[in-house]
Parts: structure tokens; C-alpha cells; sequence
């Protein structure tokens, strides 16, 4: 990573060139930039997705170590409840050795539900939690996962963001447990980003389309960090933002830049049957995250990390629980 003062000389891409030819873009605004930042200091944070089980996760580190990609988190996208209990033990301990967080997916959600509304063609309710019995599945799930150590938990329902937040307050869960919500149900405008922020959500995932002015709108409402796939799922869009990296942290700023994969088959709910395509599509992801900070570097805009072992979002805005 660069020192501080190599960050006052980021460039853009294709400045020089572009500016000697006449075609040099206008100057930055400053008041485009965040303001906010994570505890302790940085900018930005990694995350790879889509870790399945514990032998994708020793392929994602196994990786990350050759190609010297820092990964500050690990999130599974099937669940909780596809792993054993032994896995998830497995899990905790192989990212606890490497101060990485790991975050594990809560419970049934509307894709795999017998509601019918989401094969239609307004999607109906999405992922969202069907009922109290689905509910009560997230709940089950939280609880089963942190007794066994996990720390960050992935949510898809308002609801169950809520009862999650109202539990840890209540000492159901650990208090230092953090709640991430899904990109499937991710704001797109500054007022939904701030009311996921009151409900308990310690980081958001906004979908990949957002437009950079989109982020400045979040930033000047909400300090919540900001998770965004640099290459998003084909089921997400499969955007690739590889060159608006750093005004991505510039603009979105405390934000996790996450490392999909677009052209890719989808893996949810994974098992063995899925077996290489999930350990060649962790292994590619890691490779991605490569690619995108050795674009940072060359711009001279890879300063600024939070320190590797950081997880905690800072002091963020909630409802008042029991009101």
C-alpha cells in the first residue's frame, strides 16, 4: 500500500494521456467526497463473497496469501443452516486465525419458499422472510451461529434486521455482533440507506447500479459503512466497475469493496454437487480483488486501507428499542 502522501497524487484513468490531447476532464469536486471514514481510520475495506464451506474459505486464503490480497471479510451466501455445525466451527476458527470476519447468511428466505409471488414477474416479495415461522428460522440460525463463534450475520428481511438488533441489544446474541444486510434487498435512495442504518445495519449492500452521485446523496444523510460489488453476479446485474474504483471510495467512503463474479453460475443453495465451480469461482474472485487493486495502485489511490483486523462500524444511528 502507498503512504499517505502518495494518496494526494491519485491520478485518474487516462489523465495525462486524455488532458494532452485536449479531452481532460473537469476537476474534482470536493464536496463530492465523503466525510466519513471507519473507526480507528481507512477508507475502505475487502470482502470476498460467496465463501461456501470450509474448503472454499482454505482456497479463498490459500489465494489471497499468493496474490497478497488483504481481505478484512469473508461472507457465505446459502446459509447458516446448509452448514454443520463442524463446518461453521471449522470456519470460525480458519478466519480467526487470520483476524478475518466471517459472515454467514440467517435462514429461509422468499426465493426458496412455496410462495408463489416471487416466480412472478414482479418478484413479489424477493428474499424477504415469509411468516413468523421464517422469522423464527433467521432467529434460529443467529443464535446457532454466533454460540459457534460467528460475529457478522447477512439478512434479507427489514423484520428480521430489527428482531436481530432488538435481540442483540437484548443480550440474546453478543452485543459485538454486526448485521449486514443483503444486496437483494439493498436501498437505492439516501432516506431507505438511513432507515436500514436505524433498524440495526451495520453495513448495507446497495445494488451495483447506484451512479456515484447516488453514493455522495447516502453520504450526506448516513455514515453506515456501504458494502458494493466492484463486479457484481450476473443475477445482480453482472456490472463491472474495475475503473471507478477510487471514486467509488472517494464518494462512498467507509465502504467494503466486495469481489464477485459476473458469467458465472449461480452456486445458492451450494452442496458437493456444485463442488469445482464453487472452489474455481472463490479461487477467481481472490484474483479479482487483485485486479482491482493493482488498478488502485497504479492510480496511486490504494492508501487510505483500514487496518486488517478492523470490523467494527463505528457509532451509527437506531430506533429506540422498546419504544
Amino acid at each position: 500500500m502507498t503512504t499517505d502522501a502518495s494518496v494526494t497524487a491519485a491520478r485518474r484513468p487516462g489523465e495525462q494521456a486524455l488532458a494532452a490531447l485536449g479531452l481532460g476532464a473537469p476537476a474534482l469536486d470536493p464536496a463530492d467526497a465523503s466525510a466519513h471514514s471507519f473507526p480507528g481510520g481507512g477508507k475502505w475495506r475487502t470482502e470476498i463473497p460467496s465463501c461456501e464451506g470450509p474448503e472454499a474459505l482454505a482456497v479463498v486464503l490459500k489465494e489471497s496469501s499468493r496474490l497478497d490480497v488483504p481481505i478484512h471479510r469473508i461472507s457465505q451466501g446459502s446459509g447458516v443452516w446448509m452448514l454443520t455445525d463442524a463446518e461453521i466451527t471449522e470456519m470460525v476458527d480458519a478466519t480467526g486465525e487470520r483476524d478475518i470476519e466471517l459472515c454467514l447468511f440467517t435462514g429461509p428466505r422468499g426465493t426458496w419458499d412455496i410462495g408463489g409471488s416471487v416466480r412472478s414477474d414482479s418478484r413479489g416479495a424477493g428474499l424477504r422472510a415469509r411468516g413468523h415461522d421464517a422469522v423464527a428460522g433467521c432467529v434460529e440460525d443467529a443464535v446457532r451461529a454466533t454460540e459457534l463463534g460467528v460475529k457478522c450475520l447477512l439478512v434479507a428481511d427489514e423484520g428480521v434486521l430489527w428482531t436481530l438488533h432488538r435481540a442483540r441489544e437484548a443480550g440474546i446474541i453478543p452485543a459485538d455482533t454486526t448485521l449486514k444486510v443483503s444486496a437483494l434487498i439493498g436501498p437505492v435512495n439516501p432516506a431507505s440507506y438511513s432507515v436500514f442504518e436505524h433498524l440495526g445495519a451495520d453495513s448495507v449492500n446497495v445494488p451495483s447500479d447506484l451512479t456515484l452521485d447516488h453514493l455522495t446523496e447516502i453520504r450526506r444523510v448516513s455514515g453506515a459503512p456501504l458494502d458494493m460489488y466492484i463486479e457484481a453476479p450476473d443475477d445482480l446485474g453482472g456490472y463491472i466497475r474495475m475503473y471507478e474504483v477510487a471514486e467509488l471510495i472517494r464518494r462512498g467512503a467507509p465502504v467494503y469493496l466486495k469481489f464477485g463474479l459476473s458469467k458465472a453460475p449461480g452456486i445458492y443453495p451450494w452442496g458437493n454437487h456444485l463442488r469445482d465451480v464453487t472452489l474455481n469461482t472463490a479461487k477467481e474472485r481472490v484474483r479479482r480483488g487483485r485486479l482491482a487493486l493493482d488498478l488502485l495502485a497504479r492510480h496511486g489511490a490504494d492508501g487510505d486501507m483500514a487496518p486488517l483486523g478492523s470490523r467494527l462500524p463505528g457509532p451509527l444511528n437506531r430506533f429506540p428499542v422498546g419504544a
